[in-house]
């Protein structure tokens, strides 16, 4: 019955609930004016006269006031304590008023002790009635809504309590209790909601729908320890992200966020060195070929952030060029200069007439065809595109005085087992060549060739885990081609920094790698993502779970393992974590009639001849297709 008039109450017009507010106030001064005559002046209580003089002056003085001020402008739901200050302060003023105005009509006052009473008393009596009013509403809001979640806060610290206030109010969610690893912080309680150690968790695993982890300050070994403990008991997480963020944020509701998949790869961010980004393309023209891939869009976007003079976007995807020259345009303008052509990087002409026309400075070449199943079955357009743009490109690039070039390059070319990971180790062979022969050269200015060889990129096209999330929402299963198979993982933003701070580290003809820690299991990785979508993984222990995961069989030309280098040990540069590897290379007069005689094969769509001669350059490809 009070739920049904609540819920009528709520829905009236914010005139009637205007008036209701209105009213309520005048009951409480007229209850706190008398109650302060009858205990500090009885005298003046008993004088009926006097009594209704100075209390309707009282809610004159009050209600105009509390509309003046702006008392009903806020929301009840929504009662802060700062609203309860400016409560009080008004009050105050309200009291004071009220005794000017009856020293004005020269009426004979009532004691001091009258007046501090009235205020305390409007003060506290307003104060209750509207908590009051804010936590009935919202339980009226909370038994109108049957399926809340219940859930659990990892973290009794400030975010947590922030976090809590949000999902109280916001009444789809029930607060079952917090977690902490601080045994002081046991068994006592935030807004009323107790604090468990960890072990509670497990305990009411079935009882709670999802866990909240609030801490945003956890170091990245802990935050894995807690992660993988939580997804072992098969509990759902979802985190709330850094302190900046949450402070950008109005409702932290809001910025609770699923747990990204870097965040389970077991080990920390690799942070860049900003001395070397700093310097790296500042003040300079700067030209990404393969501008619309992942690669390729995420390196335009944080150059365009280190203030070059002008940047040139080359791809031959119309809607890949759109999509990322309309992302970098919509950014700040800060003078940058930016040009998206359309165009192939196998096209000598054009490539030489963008580098001289805009004297190109530096060259990020990620153009490529990089998904091995693709390539393994088109091995002629792989095989020609990856290595014909690549010495176009460079060719390009010692035409127009370019000083640095840079390939970006994959784990895959190092002992390549597939037609794609033989093209980049035959590109790298080029630019080696070319690297090798612009050092010779006698002329003054010469360009700088340098590659990045790196692993596995999160989130890329190329990624396995785009396939996997697809798979998952379909439903299932995820298909993986061995359970032992393992990658070097990185962000798609460390791949990027490492490439544009290899250019300062480039001494010519230089194979920069990263140190990525440890390769992780794609069979673990898939588990994970299953967990991370809130599922539980099918096999012979859990009949009744989610998603399966299928093993296909290696897909031909794929490994169980990558590697990094191929003959080289690794040197140290100045950057901790970024590694040079002098590998060997094929001279250039003898690489370049080689390369005549594959575009020949490769121009006469002779598949056979055409394997045969990249067999013949890169003798330690292993493969069944000659």
């Amino acid at each position: 019955m009070l739920a049904s008039a609540a819920n009528k109450i709520l829905s009236l017009s914010s005139k009637k609930r205007l008036s209701i507010l209105i009213f309520i106030d005048i009951v409480i001064i007229i209850f706190s004016s008398k109650l302060g005559l009858y205990l500090t002046s009885r005298d003046y209580f008993n004088d009926s006269y006097f009594s209704i003089f100075i209390t309707l002056i009282t809610i004159f003085i009050g209600i105009t006031c509390y509309i003046i001020s702006g008392q009903y402008i806020g929301i009840t739901r929504y009662l802060s304590s700062r609203d309860l200050n400016h409560l009080i302060i008004r009050n105050f003023i309200i009291t004071v008023l009220t005794r000017i105005t009856l020293i004005f009509f020269q009426v004979e006052l009532p004691s001091l002790g009258y007046f501090i009473l009235l205020w305390i008393l409007l003060s506290t009596s307003s104060v209750y009635i509207r908590f009051f009013m804010r936590d009935f509403i919202l339980k009226i809001k909370i038994s109108k809504n049957k399926n809340r979640k219940k859930v659990i806060i990892y973290g009794a610290g400030e975010a947590g309590a922030q976090l809590a206030s949000s999902l109280i109010q916001d009444g789809r969610y029930c607060v079952e209790g917090f977690i902490d690893d601080d045994s002081s912080l046991w068994r006592r309680n935030i807004k009323g909601i107790p604090i468990y150690p960890p072990n509670r968790i497990y305990e009411n695993k079935a009882h709670i729908d999802q866990v909240l982890l609030a801490i945003p300050s956890l170091r990245k070994k802990k935050r894995l320890e807690i992660l993988h403990t939580l997804y072992k008991k098969g509990v759902s997480v979802l985190q709330i992200p850094s302190i900046d963020e949450i402070k950008s944020e109005k409702n932290l509701i809001t910025s609770l966020k699923p747990v990204k998949v870097e965040d389970i790869l077991g080990r920390e961010p690799i942070n860049p060195d900003n001395n070397l980004l700093n310097i790296a393309v500042k003040g300079q023209t700067v030209c990404i070929t393969g501008a619309g891939g992942s690669i390729g869009s995420e390196l335009s976007k944080q150059i365009y952030n280190l203030n070059p003079y002008k940047m040139i976007l080359i791809d031959h995807s119309e809607s890949h060029l759109y999509n990322i020259n309309k992302q970098i345009t919509s950014y700040p303008d800060n003078g940058i200069e930016v040009k998206a052509i359309l165009g192939s990087t196998t096209d000598l002409p054009f490539i030489n007439k963008v580098f001289t026309d805009n004297n190109v400075d530096i060259i990020f070449h990620a153009a490529a065809y990089k998904h091995v199943p693709l390539v393994e079955s088109n091995p002629l357009k792989g095989l020609f595109n990856n290595v014909f743009s690549t010495e176009i490109v460079c060719k390009a690039a010692l035409e127009a005085g370019a000083n640095n070039l840079v390939l970006i390059s994959t784990d895959k070319a190092v002992r390549p087992t597939n037609v794609m990971g033989a093209s980049k180790r035959l590109s790298e062979l080029v630019v080696q060549a070319i690297a090798e022969k612009s050092k010779e050269n006698s002329i003054a200015k010469k360009t700088c060739f340098s590659m990045v060889r790196f692993g596995n990129v999160l989130g890329s096209s190329g990624s396995v885990l785009p396939l996997f999330q697809e798979q998952i929402d379909n439903g299932g299963p995820i298909t993986l081609t061995h359970p032992r198979i393992i990658r070097y993982f990185m962000t798609i933003s460390e791949a990027s920094q490492l490439v544009i701070q290899s250019k300062v580290l480039a001494e010519g003809g230089d194979v920069f790698h990263l140190d990525m820690g440890k390769p992780v299991s794609i069979k673990s990785l898939a588990e994970q993502l299953i967990l991370l979508n809130g599922l539980s993984i099918k096999d012979n222990k859990n009949l009744e779970g989610d998603i399966e995961i299928k093993f296909t069989g290696l897909r031909p030309g794929e490994k169980l393992y990558e590697e990094l280098i191929i003959d080289a040990e690794s040197k140290k540069t100045i950057h901790p974590l970024i590694y040079r590897a002098d590998e060997r290379f094929i001279p250039l007069d003898i690489i370049m009639p080689t390369l005549e005689i594959l575009r020949r094969y490769l121009d006469n769509e002779d598949k056979i001849n055409s394997l045969l001669i990249l067999k013949e350059l890169v003798p330690e490809w292993q493969t069944n297709l000659i």
